[in-house]
């Protein structure tokens, strides 16, 4: 897909009504440190639009990035690292799960986790929370340039299996400094927004 034009076009709070999006939603979840927000500036090619922050738990609303009026994409807050109160967290969770549940749009969600370290228990909770939900995440091993070549395949083994990952199961490594799976992550992304030669649409039909 060449990006022609993005904007943010929804932030929704704690409080907010979900918006009622006539378009193909794909959603990015992941802890607040994990490099979320340089992904999307990278996925839709804009330096800040997405705001990138040294303290984690900068995302703290579900924003929904309207991408050449043929799909969004959505957001989430980030999970584990955030200074917030247990309260604030707790809401944080209510709100997701109330997108995931009710979000008529919503195709595919991607989850984020850092290539470097094995899966943390809220990574392996948001993995379990996102199939619960009747999705099946797309796990973004993110920070790929931080890594040297050969250390690569032990990492990627060390999150299948901390995550209890099936062999079919899809994990894309990933750079937003490189753009090392960028390609790879667009082209799944077209494969489940944009129609095919004869107009149809697998993810509305």
């Amino acid at each position: 897909m060449v990006i022609k034009k993005v904007s943010l076009e929804t932030v929704c709070g704690i409080t907010s009504k979900l918006p009622e999006n006539d378009k193909p939603e794909i959603a990015f979840a992941g802890k607040s440190n994990v490099g979320k927000s340089s992904l999307i500036n990278a996925l839709m090619n804009r330096k800040a639009l997405a705001r990138t922050s040294s303290q984690p738990g900068k995302t703290q609303t579900i924003n929904f990035y309207n991408i050449n009026d043929m799909m969004y994409c959505v957001d989430l807050p980030g999970y584990g690292y955030a200074k917030v109160s247990e309260e604030t967290k707790e809401k944080w969770g209510k709100m997701i799960e109330r997108y995931l549940r009710r979000s008529r749009q919503l195709r595919q969600v991607f989850l984020l986790i850092d290539i470097r370290h094995e899966p943390s228990a809220n990574d392996r909770n948001m993995y379990e929370w996102i199939i619960y939900n009747g999705y099946h995440p797309i796990i973004i091993a993110t920070k790929l340039d931080k890594l040297k070549r050969s250390q690569v395949p032990k990492q990627i083994k060390l999150i299948r299996e901390g995550l209890g990952m099936q062999k079919e199961d899809r994990l894309i490594p990933f750079s937003s400094e490189t753009k090392q799976g960028l390609e790879e992550l667009w082209e799944v992304i077209d494969a489940i927004v944009v129609p095919d030669e004869d107009g149809n649409n697998p993810v509305t039909e």
